[in-house]
């Protein structure tokens, strides 16, 4: 029996229903994976990413986010089907060492809204204080570098740069294990501040950055 076509509007209906289920499943992809995959991402303190990840993965739509979570929420915005995807945030050593201003996004025009100043949630610490990396598929890396920001700078007033940072740690290889923990120690920093870190995949010229907000006391 030969097949009737469907009107124009049937087929615009059809349309817009097809779109929307391929938006919604792009929507579940990146929220599975985000977590699944964090790659060499601080979980503890969380990192931006990951703790708009924790906070607010099982209801990207809730509508109390834009007063709740601002700064989640303009990152929701700016990309929607990439969200808080904590492994998305790198940069190939072909593209150059990470702009200033751009330390968070890794220069990333996506994962823009992470280099905006604001009021990013930031975990209350003490001076010596212990981060936990994971890296849950276990692929490892060649070093992980982690710095902290000098005293006097705000993150709520300006974008992150090198000459706001201070070496701290330097790991050697890690290797099959799916979360790495070391003690920061802030010495005479108080109040808010940045820990940034970039872990760089073994054997590789890829390197994945995170900006995790904390408060010192």
């Amino acid at each position: 029996m030969a097949l009737t076509p469907l009107p124009a509007n049937g087929r615009s209906l059809l349309a817009r229903v097809s779109a929307t289920l391929l938006v919604v499943g792009a929507l579940m992809a990146s929220v599975s994976t985000g977590l699944a995959e964090a790659y060499g991402t601080p979980t503890d303190p969380p990192s931006r990413t990951y703790g708009c990840w924790q906070r607010w993965n099982t209801n990207p739509l809730d509508p109390t986010m834009p007063q709740a979570d601002p700064m989640c929420r303009r990152l929701w915005q700016a990309d929607p089907s990439g969200r808080w995807y904590t492994e998305g945030v790198y940069r190939d050593g072909a593209a150059g060492p990470v702009p200033n201003g751009r330390l968070c996004s890794a220069g990333q025009a996506r994962y823009a809204a992470l280099d905006e100043p604001g009021g990013w949630r930031a975990a209350v610490r003490g001076r010596l204080s212990t981060v936990v990396v994971t890296d849950r598929p276990r692929l490892g890396a060649d070093h992980l570098r982690v710095y902290l920001t000098k005293q006097g700078y705000d993150a709520t007033t300006s974008p992150l740069g090198w000459n706001h940072l201070d070496l701290v740690v330097t790991t050697g290889r890690i290797t099959n294990v799916d979360q790495v923990s070391f003690t920061v120690n802030a010495l005479d920093r108080t109040g808010r501040h940045v820990i940034y870190s970039v872990w760089q995949a073994p054997g590789s010229d890829r390197a994945y950055y995170s900006c995790t907000d904390v408060v010192f006391q």
